[in-house]
C-alpha cells in the first residue's frame, strides 16, 4: 500500500515538471541550465548510493528528482528565448557541485555519498534560488509543489531508517518548500501592488 503512495507522489512530481516544461517551451519560464543539469545528476548519485545500501521503493522520489530536471534541461533547448543567461557565479556553483560528485566517487561509501550528493545539489540550486528571488517571474511553482508531495511520500515507504534513506528526501522537501516560499512571496506582493494600483 505504501508503495502505491510513493508512486502517486512521483506522479504528482512528474505533473509539476510537465507544467514547467510547457512554460519553458512557451518562453514563460526560463530555466538556469547549470542548475537543471546538476539537479539531474545529483539525485541520480543519491539514488545509486541508496540502492547500493539496500533502499528500494523509498528512493523513487529521489530518482524522479533527477529524471524531471533532465526533461527540463532538454526542453530548454527547444526555445532559444527560454533559458537564463549564465554568469560566472553560475559556473562557479556548477564547479563546486561537480567537485562534490568527484569526492563521492573517491569515497565510495553510501553515507558519505549522500552527504556529497546533497552538497552537490545545494550548490546547483543556488543560481536558481537567487534567480527566483531577483526575477521570480521567470520561474514556475509547479515542480516545487510536486517535489514536496513526492519527497514526502518517501518517508512512508522507508523500512529501515538510516542516513542514506532519510537524508536526501529530507533535504529535497526543505529545498522545495524554500522555492515555494520565495515564489509565493512574489505572487502575494505582486497581487497587492496590482490592487493598490487600481
Amino acid at each position: 500500500m505504501l508503495h502505491y503512495l510513493v508512486i502517486v507522489g512521483a506522479t504528482a512530481q512528474l505533473l509539476g515538471i510537465l507544467s514547467y516544461i510547457r512554460n519553458t517551451i512557451k518562453g514563460k519560464t526560463r530555466p538556469n541550465r547549470v542548475t537543471w543539469l546538476l539537479w539531474a545528476l545529483a539525485p541520480m548519485i543519491g539514488t545509486v548510493a541508496a540502492l547500493s545500501d539496500g533502499v528500494r521503493w523509498a528512493i523513487l522520489p529521489v530518482f524522479m528528482a533527477g529524471f524531471g530536471p533532465l526533461l527540463v534541461l532538454i526542453a530548454s533547448f527547444f526555445n532559444k528565448q527560454s533559458y537564463w543567461q549564465l554568469k560566472p557565479f553560475d559556473y562557479l556553483c556548477g564547479l563546486f557541485s561537480l567537485l562534490a560528485m568527484v569526492l563521492w566517487a573517491i569515497t565510495r561509501q553510501p553515507e558519505v555519498a549522500i552527504v556529497f550528493a546533497i552538497l552537490s545539489d545545494a550548490f546547483a540550486a543556488i543560481p536558481t534560488l537567487m534567480k527566483s528571488w531577483t526575477h521570480p517571474e521567470t520561474e514556475s511553482i509547479g515542480p516545487f509543489i510536486g517535489g514536496v508531495l513526492s519527497q514526502s511520500t518517501a518517508f512512508f515507504a522507508i523500512q529501515t531508517w538510516t542516513l542514506t534513506s532519510v537524508a536526501f528526501p529530507s533535504y529535497l522537501v526543505i529545498l522545495n518548500l524554500w522555492f515555494i516560499a520565495i515564489m509565493t512571496r512574489y505572487r502575494f506582493t505582486h497581487k497587492k501592488k496590482e490592487q493598490h494600483g487600481r
